[in-house]
């Protein structure tokens, strides 16, 4: 079944959605960026709950609670492993890793940062063509989904995901 698209400027913290997605380290112990405003508006709790659940490979993905944050879950996308480097292959993977688990939980929407443009250096305009690639031809797979959107921080990246998600042709 298809779903809607979107991209939103704004703090993933506020979304409006079920669940959002943060882009994690392998350990899954949260630090700066994403991973710290969820942390700082959900209470360390999510960080507890993802470092009992790791540590997993790059590319993969698991859930926690949200803490004191409105979401179902907070999916702890781990796009690097302990040396902060990301790539093509695991931003892909992890989108797609994400996205699983929200069709498994039957959760509607979901949120996602860019993946590996903070800590990680990915140029802001190769995550996005990755990312909406990925989340366009998981269309077809998808029961549950109804809203896929990308929440950009800053001016950057919402063009860049605005941008990839142009028609084709």
């Amino acid at each position: 079944m298809a779903f809607e698209i979107e991209v939103v400027r704004g703090d993933i913290t506020g979304a409006d959605v079920a669940a959002i997605v943060n882009a994690a380290n392998n350990e899954l112990w949260m630090g700066a960026g994403v991973a710290g405003a969820i942390k700082r508006a959900g209470g360390k709790v999510i960080e507890s709950e993802a470092v009992a659940k790791g540590p997993i490979m790059p590319g993969e993905a698991v859930y926690t609670g949200a803490g004191k944050l409105p979401f179902k879950v907070v999916i702890h996308a781990a796009v690097m492993g302990q040396d902060l480097r990301t790539s093509d292959k695991l931003i892909r993977q992890a989108t797609i890793a994400s996205l699983n688990i929200v069709e498994k939980l039957k959760i509607e929407s979901i949120a996602f940062p860019a993946f590996g443009t903070g800590v990680g250096g990915f140029p802001m305009t190769a995550c996005a063509n990755i990312m909406t690639k990925a989340v366009r031809a998981y269309q077809p797979l998808s029961e549950h989904i109804r809203r896929v959107q990308f929440c950009m921080f800053d001016d950057l990246g919402y063009a860049a995901f605005t941008e990839a998600l142009k028609p084709i042709g």
